[in-house]
C-alpha cells in the first residue's frame, strides 16, 4: 500500500486520528498497518499519539483556514479528545457513554533521566486506558511487564554465563513465551521488527489468553515455594492485565524495552523511581497508603535494630518490601564484604510473607529492583498459621514491621492465637513475638491506643510483651507521619529473652505539620538516633521504671514528665451530668418563652 494515502487519509481527518479509525479507512489489516505506520514513523513523518486504543499525528501538520474564508481556521483538536470521538463514532455511542471513570493524571513534569521519562511516558498512556483508573493499577500493570522484561535479561545473563563455561543453559521460558518473541522482536538493526512484533487486538488477545494461563502454569510445575518458577506461577495467576487496548500495550511495551537493568547503576535509578511509584499510590485511594512506610522512619527502626551480616531479617506483613529492602541497602553498604557475604545476603537473609495480590507483585519487583534476584517473598496469610506451629527452625534474628492497623480477622484466623482478638494488628504482634529467637531484636509499627487501651486483649497483649520481651524503647509518632493514615502510631523496640525492667520513650517533634508536601525526613529522626544510644532523657525523651506501672491494667501511655502542666480529664459521669443539668435549664427558658407567647 502507498504510504501517500496513509499521510493523504490522515491529513484529511485533522492530522491526528485513532488508529482503529484509520485502518478501517485504509482497509488494511493489523499487519499491513502496523508496516505503514512503522515506515512513517522511521521517515519522521508521523509519531504516535495518546488516543486510548493507539492514535498517531502527522509531524509538523498545521491547520489550514477554511475555504469560506471568513471562519476561524480549523484547529486540531487535542488528541485525547479527538479519539474518543472518533471511538464514539465508530461504535454508534454518545461521547459521554465511554469516558472513563474519573482518575488522576499524572502530574506533569519537565527534566530527569530517561529512565524517569519513560515512566511517565508510560503512565501517561496508562491513564488513557479505560482499564486503569488510579496509581494502584498504573504500578500494577507497570509491574509484570517489567518483572518480565527483568525475567528475560536475567536468563540472557545466565545463558551467556553458561556459555562461557562451556555448557547449556535450560530456558524457563519456552521461545513463543520470551519477551523476545512476543513483546519485542527485533529486526538485523537490533530495533523493535513491527512487522513481526503483535499490536492492536493480536497482542491483547495473546497476552490475556495465553501469556498469562502460561505462566500462571508454572506455580504447579515448581519444585517448591522459594524457586523462580514459583513465583512466576504465583504472579501471573494473582493479577491480570487491565490494559484493554492492544495498541496502548505496545505502546507501553516499547518503552518498558528500551529500560536496561543489568548494570547495579541502572537498577538503583529504576528501584528509587519504582519507590516514588508506591509513594504515590499512598494517595491513590483503595487504601493505597497501606503499601508505603515512609523510608527515613525504616531507615532509623534498622539502625537501632542493627541487623548484620549472617542474620536472618523477617516482615510478616512485607507490603511493598520496604523493610527488607532498606535492610538489603544498609547491609550490602557493610565494607570488605566476601563473595559468601553477598551470596548470604541474596539467598539467605530476608524473608517475607504477603497476602494480597497487589502487594506481593509489587514486593517481589521492588526486591528485584533493589539487587535480589530471587527474593524469598511467600504468598501467604501470614496469620493462617497456627503459632503452636512454630518451631525454632522457623525462628529469625531480626524483624522489621508496619502491620496493618484497623484490619479485622475471623473468627477461625483467631484460634491460632492464645490471646484472641480481631485487631489484625495485635495477632500480628503475637506472631512476631513468637518467631524471634533468643536475643532476636524488632522495630514494629503499632497503633499508638495499644499502649493504653484498656480492653483485656490489649492488656493481656502488653503483659506477654513485657514478660516475654525487654521492651527497651517507644518512638512516638506524631500525626502526619504515615499520609492519608489518620492515625498515631509508635514504634516498639524490643528484644527477646529476658523481662522488660525499664521502656525509654522519645516524642519525636519535628517542629511542623506534616503532610504530603511536607514528609518525615531522616534529620527529624537524627536526634532520636543519638539519644536512643545511651537512652538519655532530654526535654522530649524519659524512661519508665516498669517496676511502677499498675499490673492491673499494664498502661503504658506516652506521658512526658516534661511536658509542661497534667491536663485533667474529667470523668463521662461529670461530663453527662452537666449536659442533663444544661439541658434542664434550656428546657426552662423554652417554658417560659412559651408562657409569653
Amino acid at each position: 500500500m502507498s504510504t501517500a494515502l496513509f499521510l493523504e487519509k490522515l491529513e484529511n481527518l485533522g492530522g491526528s486520528a485513532g488508529n482503529g479509525k484509520l485502518q478501517s479507512l485504509l482497509n488494511l489489516d493489523d499487519a499491513q498497518y502496523e508496516a505503514v505506520k512503522a515506515e512513517l514513523i522511521a521517515e519522521g513523518k508521523i509519531e504516535t499519539g495518546r488516543g486510548r486504543g493507539g492514535s498517531v499525528k502527522l509531524l509538523g501538520y498545521e491547520a489550514q483556514p477554511s475555504l469560506a474564508g471568513f471562519e476561524k481556521p480549523v484547529k486540531v483538536r487535542k488528541v485525547r479528545e479527538a479519539n474518543v470521538r472518533d471511538e464514539a463514532d465508530e461504535e454508534g455511542e454518545d461521547e459521554d457513554d465511554i469516558h472513563p471513570p474519573p482518575k488522576t493524571k499524572p502530574e506533569p513534569k519537565k527534566g530527569g533521566s530517561a529512565f524517569e521519562q519513560a515512566f511517565r511516558n508510560i503512565d501517561d498512556v496508562l491513564w488513557k486506558d479505560a482499564g486503569c483508573t488510579s496509581e494502584l493499577d498504573y504500578t500494577e500493570q507497570t509491574s509484570w511487564m517489567l518483572f518480565l522484561k527483568y525475567l528475560d535479561g536475567l536468563e540472557q545473563d545466565k545463558a551467556m554465563e553458561a556459555e562461557l563455561e562451556g555448557r547449556e543453559y535450560s530456558f524457563i521460558l519456552e521461545p513463543p513465551y520470551r519477551w523476545e518473541a512476543w513483546a519485542a522482536p527485533k529486526g538485523a538493526d537490533g530495533k523493535i521488527d513491527h512487522n513481526t512484533a503483535l499490536s492492536g487486538d493480536d497482542l491483547r488477545d495473546f497476552v490475556n489468553q495465553k501469556l498469562f494461563p502460561y505462566l500462571h502454569g508454572f506455580k504447579a510445575k515448581a519444585t517448591g515455594p522459594n524457586t523462580l518458577e514459583y513465583k512466576i506461577g504465583e504472579i501471573f495467576g494473582e493479577i491480570k492485565n487491565r490494559i484493554q487496548s492492544g495498541y496502548n500495550l505496545r505502546e507501553i511495551i516499547e518503552h518498558i524495552d528500551a529500560l536496561r537493568f543489568r548494570s547495579q547503576t541502572e537498577k538503583h535509578e529504576l528501584s528509587y523511581l519504582y519507590e516514588a511509584k508506591i509513594k504515590n499510590m499512598g494517595n491513590a485511594g483503595r487504601n493505597g497508603g497501606e503499601y508505603y512506610t515512609p523510608r527515613p522512619l525504616i531507615r532509623a527502626i534498622i539502625q537501632v535494630t542493627d541487623p548484620k551480616i549472617g542474620e536472618t531479617v523477617y516482615d510478616g506483613a512485607v507490603g511493598s518490601a520496604g523493610f527488607l529492602c532498606e535492610a538489603f541497602d544498609y547491609l550490602r553498604a557493610k565494607p570488605n564484604l566476601s563473595t559468601a557475604d553477598l551470596r548470604t545476603l541474596q539467598e539467605r537473609t530476608f524473608y517475607g510473607k504477603e497476602k494480597k495480590s497487589l502487594a506481593y507483585v509489587i514486593a517481589i519487583m521492588n526486591m528485584i529492583l533493589h539487587g535480589i534476584e530471587a527474593p524469598n517473598i511467600i504468598h501467604t496469610n501470614t496469620l493462617a498459621e497456627n503459632l503452636s506451629d512454630i518451631q525454632e527452625k522457623d525462628r529469625v534474628d531480626v524483624i522489621l514491621a508496619n502491620p496493618p492497623f484497623g484490619g479485622k480477622e475471623r473468627t477461625e484466623v483467631q484460634q491460632n492465637f492464645p490471646i484472641r482478638t480481631g485487631e489484625t494488628a495485635f495477632l500480628f504482634l503475637q506472631h512476631f513475638i513468637k518467631m524471634l529467637r533468643p536475643g532476636g531484636r524488632a522495630g514494629v509499627v503499632i497503633k499508638n491506643t495499644f499502649l493504653s487501651n484498656t480492653d483485656n486483649a490489649s492488656v493481656s497483649l502488653r503483659k506477654l510483651l513485657l514478660e516475654s520481651c525487654n521492651l527497651h524503647t517507644v518512638l512516638d509518632c506524631p500525626g502526619g507521619t504515615f499520609l492519608g493514615a489518620g492515625v498515631k502510631t509508635v514504634v516498639l523496640f524490643f528484644e527477646k529473652g529476658s523481662s522488660t525492667r525499664k521502656t525509654w520513650f522519645y516524642q519525636l517533634d519535628p517542629g511542623r505539620n506534616m503532610g504530603k508536601t511536607n514528609p518525615l525526613n531522616d534529620g527529624d529522626l537524627k536526634e532520636f538516633l543519638e539519644l536512643q544510644k545511651s537512652f538519655a532523657d532530654s526535654a522530649k525523651s524519659w524512661s519508665l521504671d516498669i517496676g511502677s506501672v499498675d499490673t492491673s491494667t499494664w498502661d503504658l501511655s506516652v506521658k512526658n514528665p516534661d511536658g509542661g502542666e497534667e491536663v485533667i480529664h474529667r470523668s463521662p459521669q461529670d461530663i453527662l451530668a452537666e449536659i442533663a443539668k444544661l439541658d434542664a435549664e434550656a428546657a426552662e427558658v423554652l417554658s417560659k418563652i412559651r408562657g409569653l407567647l
